[in-house]
């Protein structure tokens, strides 16, 4: 099994800092964590607000946590959310059941890690994310699209 290294979260959140500037975004904050749940690596923009770093691990935590994309998670935490406030308690509060967590997946499909963004619309974020993802040689799984 591959392992997600500090040079590949570091090009994923430069990545994706970077397609957010260039989209005229609102400031970004990325989190890469490890497959374990780990954060590897975060950054904000000096101007994001000040809970972007706890929202980004929480989109990033929350879809490696359930194995699936942000998508999906936000699908089925509007269908059970009883259910998800049971998981995001079980979480210690870090779930964030929302578009802008990607999982980041290998040529074979493991799963390498999660990436989290937030700052802009979830739909925004998520974009930034895949870019950063793409940019790093990995497969970016949002859970499916709307």
């Amino acid at each position: 099994m591959s392992r997600l290294t500090l040079a590949q979260a570091n090009s994923i959140i430069d990545t994706a800092l970077a397609e957010g500037i260039r989209l005229d975004f609102q400031p970004l904050c990325v989190a890469v964590l490890d497959a374990g749940g780990h954060l590897l690596a975060l950054k904000r923009d000096e101007r994001a607000s000040l809970l972007r770093p706890q929202i980004a691990t929480g989109k990033a935590f929350g879809v490696l946590g359930m194995g699936f994309g942000g998508r999906e998670l936000a699908r089925r935490a509007a269908k059970m959310p009883a259910f998800f406030n049971a998981l995001s308690d079980l979480a210690g509060g870090n779930m964030v059941p929302v578009p802008g967590g990607v999982l980041i997946r290998d040529s074979n499909g493991e799963i390498l890690g999660a990436v989290g963004i937030s700052g802009d619309t979830s739909d925004n974020d998520e974009c930034c994310a895949v870019t950063g993802v793409a940019a790093a040689g990995f497969i970016a799984d949002v859970g499916g699209a709307d």
